[in-house]
C-alpha cells in the first residue's frame, strides 16, 4: 500500500451515497477499507456495475448475512482489529443488528464510531427518509441558489452530501484516531450533513447579520446578482464564468471586454448591477468562448471557459495536473490531495460484493476453520 494513511483500518458498513465516498477518500489516501456488504443474490445484478462504482475503489469487499449472528460476530471481530468503522444507515440500524456504537467499544475501546446521517442521530425529523436536496432545503443555502424569478437549483449533490457530509466524516474520523492513539479511547462520531452544510455556510450567516447579504437569489456578490461573478452566454452558445471580485480584478476584466469604467457604474453600486450585468451580457455574445480565454489569458481577469463534462479532462491545465487517471480501462478522477513523499494512488478497482471476503478475513486475522464456518452456515459469500 502507498499513502499518508497506510496502516490505517477501516471497517466500512456497506450503502450508498457519501458514507461510501469517505471511504473511499480514505482508501485513496492508503488505508485499508474493508467494506461489509450484503449477501449478493444470485440473478440480481447491482444497479451500478462495480467497475463504474468509482466511491468503492480502492476497497476490499466480504459478503455477510448480518441477519446471522455468526457473521455478526465476524464483523465484532474485525472491529477489534479496526482504528474506525464508518456507517451511513438512518439512526438505531446498527443497534438493532448488534453493532451498535456501545457493543462496538466494548470490544475495541480505541475505536473511532463515525455515524453519518442527513438530519443527525435525534430530533422530531431524525429517523425520516430524505436525500441530498432535502437536507440543503432545511440550512438555508437551497433558497440562495439558482436564478431569481425561478425555484432553487440543486447543485447536484455536491453540497450535502459529499461537502457536508463525507468531508466532514473524513475530518472527524481522523481527528478522533489521532486522540485516541494519544488517550488510548475511542469515540462515536454524529455526522449530520445539516451540520456539515450549516458549518459551510457561516460567511454567509455573518453577511446576512451584518445586513450585506439579502434573502433574494441572484441579488447578492457571489450567488450570481454581482454582474463580475457569474457566467455569461457566448456567440457560440456556450459560456464563460467570470469572478473578478477584487478591483484589481475587475479593472482587468472590463479591459479584456474592451469597456472603459468611466462608462459604467462603479462596481459595487449594487443598484447599478442589472443594468451592468445586461451590458456584460451584451458584450460576451460578440465573441466565441475560446475568443475570450485567449482575450483574458494572461491578464488576471478572473475569466474561465465553462467547460461541460467531457471538455474538462482535456483542459490543459487538466491534463498538465493528471487531474484525471486511466484505471481499470475508465477516465477515474486522481486521488486528491497530492503528496510529495507519501502519494495517493489507484490500487483496486471496485470489487463485486464478496470479492475479497476469504482474503480479507484472513488479512484482519480470522482462522481458515473461522472462515470455512462462516461460508459453511450461508453467513458469508465469496463472489
Amino acid at each position: 500500500m502507498t499513502g499518508p494513511l497506510n496502516g490505517l483500518r477501516v471497517v466500512e458498513m456497506g450503502g450508498i451515497g457519501p458514507a461510501p465516498f469517505a471511504g473511499g477518500l480514505l482508501g485513496d489516501l492508503g488505508a485499508d477499507v474493508v467494506r461489509i456488504d450484503r449477501l449478493a443474490r444470485p440473478g440480481v445484478e447491482p444497479e451500478t456495475p462495480p467497475r463504474f462504482d468509482f466511491y468503492n475503489r480502492n476497497k476490499r469487499s466480504i459478503a455477510l448475512d448480518l441477519k446471522q449472528p455468526a457473521a455478526v460476530e465476524a464483523t465484532l471481530k474485525l472491529v477489534a482489529r479496526a482504528d474506525a468503522l464508518i456507517e451511513g444507515f438512518r439512526p438505531g440500524v446498527m443497534e438493532r443488528l448488534g453493532l451498535g456504537p456501545e457493543i462496538c467499544l466494548t470490544r475495541n475501546p480505541r475505536l473511532v464510531f463515525a455515524r453519518m446521517t442527513g438530519w443527525g442521530q435525534e430530533g422530531p425529523i431524525a429517523r425520516e427518509a430524505g436525500h441530498d436536496i432535502n437536507y440543503l432545503a432545511l440550512t438555508g443555502a437551497l433558497h440562495c441558489l439558482g436564478e431569481a424569478d425561478r425555484p432553487p437549483s440543486p447543485p447536484l449533490n455536491l453540497v450535502a452530501d459529499l461537502g457536508g457530509g463525507a468531508m466532514y466524516l473524513v475530518v472527524g474520523l481522523l481527528a478522533a484516531v489521532i486522540e485516541a492513539r494519544q488517550s488510548g479511547r475511542g469515540q462515536t462520531i454524529d455526522v449530520a450533513m445539516i451540520d456539515g452544510v450549516t458549518h459551510l455556510m457561516s460567511a454567509f450567516q455573518a453577511y446576512r447579520q451584518q445586513g450585506s447579504w439579502t434573502e433574494e437569489r441572484a441579488d447578492n456578490i457571489v450567488d450570481g446578482g454581482a454582474p463580475f461573478y457569474g457566467s455569461y452566454q457566448t456567440k457560440d452558445g456556450k459560456y464563460v464564468a467570470v469572478g473578478a471580485i477584487e478591483p484589481q480584478f475587475y479593472a482587468s476584466l472590463l479591459a479584456c471586454m474592451g469597456l472603459d469604467p468611466a462608462d459604467l457604474p462603479p462596481q459595487n453600486d449594487r443598484a447599478s448591477w442589472p443594468a451592468t450585468r445586461a451590458r456584460f451580457a451584451e458584450v460576451f455574445r460578440t465573441r466565441a468562448r475560446e475568443e475570450w480565454v485567449a482575450a483574458a489569458a494572461g491578464r488576471d481577469a478572473c475569466l474561465a471557459p465553462v467547460l461541460s463534462i467531457d471538455e474538462a479532462p482535456n483542459h490543459p491545465q487538466m491534463r498538465a495536473r493528471d487531474v484525471y487517471a486511466s484505471f481499470d480501462g475508465l477516465r477515474h478522477p486522481s486521488p486528491a490531495p497530492r503528496f510529495g513523499r507519501t502519494p495517493a494512488g489507484l490500487r483496486r478497482a471496485t470489487p463485486p460484493a464478496g470479492g475479497d471476503s476469504r482474503e480479507a478475513l484472513s488479512d484482519w486475522g480470522l482462522s481458515p476453520a473461522e472462515i470455512s464456518a462462516l461460508a459453511a452456515a450461508n453467513a458469508m459469500t465469496q463472489a
